[in-house]
This record gives structure tokens, sequence and C-alpha cells, in this order.
């Protein structure tokens, strides 16, 4: 992991909501990523419960592998890296738990978009020391559906929500953000590179239409200390009753 100023990193993920981790995982570590998940979906993605993933319209290619930490070995034991854990302490304010291991694999020519959102909307967490780590094992460019990051919408806490329609990310906001697409940090990454966002920061993005494939790799954590709010849970109980994720 190529960290050389951990406190600077703190200083913007608590102003800007999102930071960027340069060379996040080695070509080696992204290239076992990618070995291990063609494996896992080839070999044992079809004996595990419908909640493992989520397809595009298609109705057969994966868009998101969910709870690989519960299904896979390999990546819960990448989540539990000492060296992940120590960046992530001060971010979340405590010790961090391992709460999911996912992909958002945005396929070639049919990775479907995700509208403007809050994680935690989806985590129901309070306080809102919850991060996601999102590690590109793909190229991440501006044409194949990259992240957008409004910067420091986190501090504004939880903005209003509604059903999305859109079969894994199933609460949106009431509105999109005002911010221009121009002033919002838009994520572009090598392989290995990540940001790490916290999970009221507002973010969202668009299709994959390109030729090319947009992996990414996820690792969510909250500190140990939060706890699970009623109002965000039943808000989410509803959003994904109307649009199950699978």
């Amino acid at each position: 992991m190529n960290v050389t100023d951990s406190a600077q990193l703190l200083t913007d993920y608590e102003k800007d909501g999102v930071i960027l981790v340069r060379q996040f995982l080695t070509a080696d570590e992204v290239a076992a990523v990618r070995v291990e998940l063609d494996r896992y979906i080839r070999d044992d993605l079809a004996s595990k419960p419908a909640n493992a993933r989520t397809f595009e319209k298609d109705e057969k290619t994966v868009r998101n592998l969910w709870r690989l930490e519960e299904h896979n070995e390999f990546f819960r034991q990448m989540g539990e890296r000492e060296d992940i854990r120590s960046l992530i302490a001060p971010l979340v304010h405590g010790e961090p738990v391992l709460m999911g291991v996912e992909t958002f694999n945005k396929p070639a020519r049919i990775g479907s978009g995700v509208p403007y959102h809050q994680d935690n909307a989806y985590f129901c967490q309070a306080p809102p020391d919850m991060l996601t780590v999102w590690i590109a094992i793909d190229a991440v460019t501006e044409a194949n559906g990259p992240v957008f990051f409004v910067k420091g919408s986190q501090n504004e806490g939880m903005q209003p929500t509604k059903p999305s329609g859109v079969r894994g990310n199933s609460i949106g906001l009431a509105e999109p953000s005002s911010v221009p697409l121009s002033e919002q940090f838009c994520g572009l990454l090598a392989p290995g590179d990540a940001t790490i966002h916290q999970c009221e920061t507002i973010h969202h993005s668009a299709p994959n239409t390109t030729e090319f494939s947009r992996l990414g790799l996820l690792f969510v954590f909250r500190g140990s200390h939060t706890q699970t709010d009623a109002d965000l849970k039943a808000a989410y109980t509803a959003a994904v009753t109307a649009t199950p994720p699978s």
C-alpha cells in the first residue's frame, strides 16, 4: 500500500468525505483478485444464496457480488489485513469492523449506472463512522462509468431519499445534487488505486457503454461503536422490498 502521509489523508477525508490512495494494491495483488473472482463466479456462485449476487438486466451477467467475506476465505482474509485496518481505524474513529466485501462489476456495454445516493441509506449506522474502500481492478476512465463524489456533502447529514428502482442500488436521493458535475470529484483510477469515502458522502456513476469493463472490489468498514438507526433501517427495508437486490 502506497501511503506516505496518513495524517494528511485523515485531514482530507474529514474535510472532503473522499480520498484517493494510489497503489492501494500491487499489480500482483490485483492479478490475484481477478483470478479468484473469476474462479468464484465460475465454480462457487451457483451454489450460493440468491442474495450473494445481483445480475444485470440480461439476467446472466454479474453486476454485483455481495457478502464475499461470508462466502470466500480469500476475500475475508484480505479484508482483515493489518495494514488495511491500520489505515481505516482513524477514519472510523475507532476499531474497524469489516462489514462487507463486494464487487461493482459494471461490465462492458451493459454495465448499469448508479443513481445519486448516500451509502448510509443502506448501512443505517449512527454515528456515521462507516466507509467504503473502492479498489479499481480494471482501469476506471472518464468513459466507462467512474464514480463521482460531491466533496464535503457528508457534513450535511442524510438527505431525503426515494426508491430508485435499480437492482443493487434500490435507494437514491429524492433530488440529485445541485453541484455541477464539473465541480465533483471524479474517481479516475489505475488498477490497484482506491478511493475511500465516508458513508454519507453523496456519489453516483453513469452506465458503461464502452468495450472496456470497469470492475471494482469494495471493502466496507464501520467503527465498532456504531449502532443501527431504526428510522434509516425502516426506509431501507421498504426500498429493498420494492426493488430486491437480486
